[in-house]
């Protein structure tokens, strides 16, 4: 019975370990779409993201079964019900993907972005595929120690937010209100691609200690003290 559970268990990581993978790669094209006003690439985001979604409801599928046939109690049923939070963490990650092809493809031919902001998306892409690959590491790892070096990245993610409405708030933004709107949002897009990949690293090391991420850290120290 046991070993049914964790085998289970591991093939419901793998699944949402896929989706993080997808997200990521889904986000990688939305920002080309975006930053080059490809509307054929913003197109195949769009359309390819419905094998996010019937992911989805098979990781949720095998979460249910899992609650069904293994009666899990104590920290098996804690790891299964972070399980349930993971998949809407994931199919979130997908879903804001494919919200900046969404704007890509409505400002099409033109860009979305005027040329001062360019740079700050490109980077905030490259977060938040790295967060997207990272996720599907350690959901596939289990480890608590790499799941929480998910902050970084989103540290840098945040930091990048902020300095972008340096430029929105400048007295020389000359690009109207339809461009500001824009901004904001994809901006609020990417900082939350990265706030559910930073969860999932969270419910990770719930997941594999049955510990808060402070309560993990917390006993680091007193064990290296």
């Amino acid at each position: 019975m046991r070993t049914a559970y964790h085998e289970q268990m591991a093939d419901l990581n793998r699944i949402l370990g896929h989706m993080s993978q997808l997200a990521g790669v889904a986000m990688e094209r939305s920002t080309q779409a975006l930053l080059q006003a490809d509307l054929a690439v913003a197109e195949g985001v769009i359309s390819d993201h419905e094998q996010i979604v019937r992911l989805s409801a098979q990781a949720e599928e095998q979460a249910f079964a899992l609650l069904a046939l293994q009666a899990p109690v104590a920290g098996d049923l804690r790891a299964i019900v972070s399980g349930f939070q993971i998949v809407a963490d994931v199919d979130r990650m997908g879903a804001l993907a494919l919200h900046v092809s969404k704007v890509a493809r409505r400002r099409h031919p033109a860009k979305a972005l005027p040329e001062e902001v360019n740079g700050y998306f490109a980077e905030m892409g490259r977060l938040a595929v790295a967060l997207a690959m990272n996720a599907r590491e350690v959901l596939n790892s289990q480890d608590p120690s790499d799941a929480l070096r998910l902050q970084a990245d989103d540290d840098a993610m945040d930091d990048l937010h902020r300095h972008l409405f340096t430029v929105l708030m400048d007295r020389e933004w000359r690009h109207g209100v339809a461009a500001a709107v824009d901004v904001t949002l994809l901006g609020r897009y990417y900082e939350r691609f990265a706030d559910h990949a930073v969860l999932i690293g969270r419910r990770v090391v719930f997941q594999s200690t049955g510990k808060t991420p402070e309560q993990f850290l917390e006993g680091q120290q007193r064990a290296q003290a």
